[in-house]
């Protein structure tokens, strides 16, 4: 069975203005000393990352899933602050520190004024692909299909206090990068590396460690990582991106996918980043335009037999119906707000950490 593994960022927020708190060298070295080795430092003195170790299973995914948003939700909670699971904080003062690091020293040279407001959070899911030359070539055909991914999964509702109108900000403040947004197509590995060169070449990123794509090669494992999601505010938010993801990957259904050209899925990105489930997309069926929902609903389709080889099949179908009646994550932060306001975002991000 295909390993994979799992990595979230997460914002500290203080408990009652919801403005993000750096963490404190101490605190940090704290977390870092009780969790497992997959709990790091983020850009921001106010994030954190955590990844899974490989896992076979999707329960596998799950344990360290909980274990760690646990750990992190016990952490915060002594401070009086919370870890949360969302895309962009509510509040964005533009005041951060950035992390102390060759690599975060050298990106924030890089992005200069940016840096400023470059306060996102993202899920990154690997999946392996031994062979590096069928690794470029999931990349060629999975690529189109992942603003239907992002429609359904976006979760950053939210800009200095007030609705973006986007139910994804975080990929629009994404988009100021170089190397954003969908990667083009690659003839085969030889034309990945080289077009990476030249982007450091240009200086337009520091290394490819940098590279912003919704989806590239990893560096440092024989995978490809899919980056086109927000943090997520759940487990089972995170678990149904993953299940999603894997099968997308390994499917061998989408040889027939509609030949989408850089700008029809650039634009789909961004419609899918405004409107969530709600937008119309490119659908790469057909190459088409049409809602969201079909191109989601036609893509579970396709995935069925990979989903159901994984043993993810049910679990996929609840969860695409539990996003339709119960809505993503920025619809449920938007009801929680209209709702009760600031309590209600506070009560939805506690829980997005808390000790199961």
């Amino acid at each position: 069975m295909t390993r994979f593994g799992v990595e979230e960022e997460f914002v500290l927020l203080d408990e009652q203005t919801l403005v993000p708190a750096a963490m404190s060298a101490e605190t940090r070295e704290r977390i870092l000393s009780e969790a497992s080795a997959g709990v790091t430092p983020e850009y921001l003195t106010c994030q954190i990352e955590t990844a899974t170790q490989p896992c076979l299973t999707r329960a596998d995914a799950e344990v360290q899933l909980r274990r760690t948003r646990g750990l992190l939700g016990s952490h915060a909670s002594a401070q009086y602050a919370m870890f949360a699971g969302t895309g962009t904080p509510f509040i964005s003062p533009n005041r951060f520190a950035v992390s102390r690091s060759a690599h975060y020293d050298a990106v924030a040279g890089q992005l200069a004024e940016i840096t400023r407001e470059h306060e996102v959070n993202g899920l990154h899911i690997h999946v392996e692909v031994p062979d590096e030359e069928e690794r470029v070539r999931v990349l060629n055909r999975t690529r189109a299909w992942l603003p239907a991914l992002l429609a359904i999964t976006g979760n950053a509702p939210f800009t200095h206090g007030r609705d973006s109108g986007f139910d994804s900000w975080r990929s629009v403040l994404i988009r100021r990068l170089p190397s954003s947004w969908s990667p083009p197509h690659f003839r085969d590995f030889d034309d990945y590396r080289t077009r990476i060169a030249e982007l450091v070449q240009l200086g337009a990123i520091t290394s490819a460690s940098s590279l912003s794509w919704t989806a590239r090669l990893s560096e440092r494992f024989p995978t490809v990582e899919v980056r086109v999601f927000d943090a997520q505010l759940s487990v089972d938010d995170t678990l149904l991106a993953v299940a999603l993801t894997r099968a997308l990957l390994v499917s061998d259904a989408l040889d027939d996918t509609a030949d989408v050209g850089l700008d029809a899925i650039d634009a789909s990105l961004w419609t899918a980043a405004r409107f969530g489930p709600g937008a119309r997309l490119i659908d790469p069926s057909s190459g088409d335009v049409a809602p969201a929902w079909s191109v989601i609903d036609g893509l579970v389709e396709r995935l069925r037999p990979a989903l159901a080889d994984l043993g993810d099949e049910d679990f996929v179908i609840d969860g695409i119906t539990r996003a339709r009646t119960d809505g993503t994550g920025a619809q449920r932060q938007r009801a929680a707000y209209a709702e009760r306001g600031s309590a209600g975002l506070r009560d939805l991000y506690r829980a997005s950490t808390a000790v199961s």
